[in-house]
């Protein structure tokens, strides 16, 4: 049984989560989600929820975050990794045992929104699409992110992805071995289906 029955109840969950700067952003997320779901055959309902819920976690506490992980055997090279990274693993595990979402591919979406994973669904890549592509976001190459994801979405991860990875080279921080190796499995997609 979920512990809110209708959006305003939801969002009023979501809202005491964080602040203010972080919910305007989950709007954004969960728009944008709604729209490229509907454009590119998702479940837009599903895309809006994932998107309202990717960043539940976003503002907790680091040890508080830690300790959920450690509790739900999360991989050390999680542990290890960056911090930012924590708040989608952590925030699918919670939004699960607190707001009793139980649908897997919500769940999925929101756990790798930040990192991708190899196999990614339609739905994982609508909401991490959403995420940098939301209104308010303001960032060097989010415009062609953009144009991109009007059309192909493979294409503007790809674009995404390869821009995370170069900021976080750039600025000397570790690479989640995940978000390259999603990277690498979305380039050799894009080359089979070039082939075919």
């Amino acid at each position: 049984m979920s512990e809110w029955n209708t959006r305003d109840e939801l969002l009023a969950k979501v809202r005491a989560q964080m602040h203010e700067k972080r919910y305007v952003h989950t709007l954004g997320v969960a728009a944008s989600a709604r729209e490229l779901a509907a454009r590119f055959g998702a479940d837009p309902e599903k895309a809006e929820l994932a998107g309202y819920l990717h960043d539940y976690c976003k503002c907790w506490p680091v040890d508080k975050m830690f300790e959920i992980l450690v509790r739900h055997d999360m991989p050390a090279e999680l542990l290890e990794g960056e911090k930012e990274l924590w708040h989608a693993f952590a925030g699918a595990i919670v939004v699960q045992s607190d707001l009793g979402i139980t649908n897997p591919e919500v769940l999925q979406a929101i756990r790798y929104h930040t990192t991708g994973r190899v196999g990614m669904t339609l739905l994982e890549k609508v909401v991490c699409v959403a995420d940098y592509i939301e209104p308010n976001r303001n960032f060097p190459g989010v415009e062609e992110i953009r144009r991109l994801a009007e059309t192909d979405l493979d294409a503007a991860l790809i674009l995404a992805l390869g821009g995370t990875m170069q900021f976080l080279i750039e600025k000397q921080k570790t690479v989640f071995p995940l978000t390259l190796l999603t990277y690498n499995d979305l380039i050799s997609l894009k080359k089979e289906s070039r082939r075919v």
